[in-house]
């Protein structure tokens, strides 16, 4: 099922009555969900992404705008009647059934020419337990299951009834690291297997990037960026995203160009022949520092990280915003972590250049926007 969100707006009421200005939490959302991929909502605290899942399902109906589901117009269609599954950070099961019992409960809300048998609901839900691989736990209850057990109950309670969409508002957020990448391939699995359009609202970069097929990168209600998660990693359209994907993050530093040359300090590192002299703010991905005795640009060394296959230099710079520049090499780099400074030249398609006030990026040299 494509889901297809059309100019997508979402209002609120100021909670400061002396401000009658509304807060927008959605704003002007355009996009086409294709049929079968799974996509993350992705952004910070408060960027609308729960919203936009909320208006997807019905919960909350938009101030302006549609949502659609194939081609049917569902913005003002009932919660319940336009196929959603729904699982939430908090698993919502009820404590005093088992396993089986939550899963069956959707089913057992079925009326008239849905209703099903009770030898139907019992397939039913032994299908969706086998699915999340929880077949073996169906008399427990939910205190004797872990954190991650009752998060595979409550996919399995969204997927029983074949829901045309599911929706996952952060799912993760209440496992430890371990069951967090565990879960999140499972749901990547279950999503291939079934192959139920799903969205999935994380502010974890790393979470969304591993599992999506696509990713929204959303700000202030506002959507940044929507491609492919590579994509968006290797080509952010401005600041705000390039720092926001990345771990370690991106390395901001604050620049100029002049005489087609990019400068970080006194330091010449790039050509940029085709950029008139202007500040600029340039960005380099931690894996875009190449070591050269050579090199163009000299930073302050602070140690070593020695992560088995890499190496992350820690380093400074004064023009850099960051605290530390941690730049990431081959664990054959041989560094010395006594010398007082070490040298680099970097590589063009992992340094970036955004405009000093409005952050949008500026493309130079070989670099071209990826579609």
């Amino acid at each position: 099922m494509k889901v297809v969100l059309e100019k997508l707006t979402k209002r609120f009421p100021n909670r400061n009555k002396k401000i009658k200005t509304e807060v927008v939490a959605v704003d002007n959302f355009t996009f086409e969900i294709p049929d079968g991929t799974l996509v993350g909502l992705l952004g910070p605290s408060g960027c609308g992404k729960s919203t936009t899942l909320n208006l997807i399902s019905g919960l909350e109906k938009p101030t302006e705008g549609k949502v659609y589901f194939g081609d049917t117009d569902v913005s003002d269609m009932a919660p319940e009647d336009r196929g959603v599954g729904l699982v939430f950070q908090n698993y919502a099961l009820y404590p005093h059934l088992t396993v089986k019992q939550n899963i069956m409960f959707p089913l057992q809300n079925f009326k008239g020419d849905k209703k099903l048998t009770k030898e139907v609901m019992n397939d039913k839900v032994l299908e969706a337990a086998k699915l999340v691989q929880i077949d073996m736990l169906m008399d427990r209850k939910p205190n004797e299951l872990s954190g991650g057990q009752q998060q595979r109950v409550a996919i399995a309670r969204a997927l029983v009834k074949q829901p045309k969409v599911l929706l996952l508002d952060e799912p993760l957020s209440n496992l430890d690291a371990r069951l967090r990448l565990q879960t999140r391939e499972e749901i990547r699995r279950i999503q291939r297997e079934t192959k139920v359009t799903t969205i999935f609202v994380t502010h974890d970069q790393e979470e969304a990037m591993s599992i999506s097929d696509i990713i929204v990168v959303m700000k202030d209600g506002v959507v940044h960026q929507i491609g492919k998660p590579q994509n968006v990693y290797d080509d952010p359209t401005n600041l705000f995203v390039a720092k926001f994907l990345g771990t370690p993050p991106i390395n901001v530093f604050k620049g100029k160009v002049k005489n087609h040359m990019i400068f970080i300090g006194n330091s010449a590192v790039l050509e940029a022949k085709d950029i008139k002299d202007q500040d600029v703010y340039v960005g380099i991905r931690p894996e875009g520092f190449i070591p050269d005795d050579n090199g163009s640009l000299e930073l302050k060394l602070k140690g070593l990280e020695v992560m088995g296959r890499d190496t992350t230099i820690v380093s400074t710079h004064e023009a850099c915003e960051n605290v530390e520049i941690r730049s990431i090499v081959s664990a054959e780099t041989k560094i010395i972590p006594e010398m007082e400074m070490v040298r680099f030249n970097v590589k063009p398609m992992k340094t970036f250049l955004f405009d000093i006030e409005s952050g949008e990026r500026i493309y130079f040299g070989r670099q071209e926007k990826i579609v």
